[in-house]
């Protein structure tokens, strides 16, 4: 198993990431297909949130969906152990669905898995903007041109994924911990949206194209 880390306004060091790599090494007794598992360290720098300065997100890559758990602390080492725990459920939760279908039961429906509590509440990851910057000249945010003021672009990815039906579309949005997934319905052949409402209710949002 390959673990990357990397890291974002801060340094991380050689004994952290060894720690890091001991740590990850039990995830394959939950699952063995894990190929590669992505840790990214953040450090906050507004001082009145020294109780969350440091963010770590866990990706883990297998044969299987994208896994992903994050968590905030007031160290590095804190932070690692919330995240893997929140990780491990997660793992545990996809090894319960490989199982059910090796035994040919009925997967779970939407109905059903939005009985299960949500997990706790994400959060948004940025970066500030650049040193040095003339504010009124043009200058590249993301893919878009702007001048003076514009909008942010946080950050942008790009993921391979083949249509897949609404269930397995909001099962993999609870395994990477977030409050929204986009997708292509297997049905519909639309790109579609499912997001979590108040409470444990779910919405869908359709595209036609």
């Amino acid at each position: 198993m390959e673990v990357v880390v990397s890291s974002r306004h801060c340094e991380v060091s050689e004994r952290f990431r060894q720690h890091v790599a001991d740590k990850l090494s039990r995830l394959e007794k939950h699952d063995d297909r894990v190929a590669r598992v992505d840790v990214e360290v953040t450090q906050e720098r507004n001082p009145r949130q020294a109780d969350r300065a440091v963010r770590i997100q866990l990706t883990v890559h297998s044969r299987g969906p994208v896994i992903r758990a994050e968590a905030a602390a007031e160290d590095k080492m804190a932070a690692l152990d919330g995240a893997l725990l929140r990780l491990q459920a997660r793992l545990r939760k996809a090894a319960d669905r490989r199982r059910i279908h090796r035994g040919n039961h009925a997967p779970v429906s939407l109905a059903q898995a939005a009985a299960v509590a949500a997990p706790g509440p994400g959060s948004n990851d940025g970066v500030g903007a650049e040193e040095g910057h003339d504010p009124g000249a043009p200058h590249q945010v993301g893919p878009l041109t702007v001048i003076g003021d514009g909008p942010v672009v946080v950050r942008e990815k790009t993921h391979a994924a083949g249509p897949m039906t609404l269930d397995q579309a909001l099962y993999e949005m609870e395994l990477v911990g977030h409050d929204f997934f986009l997708f292509v319905d297997k049905e519909t052949e639309q790109p579609s949206v499912v997001y979590r409402r108040r409470g444990y209710d779910y919405g869908v949002i359709r595209l036609e194209v």
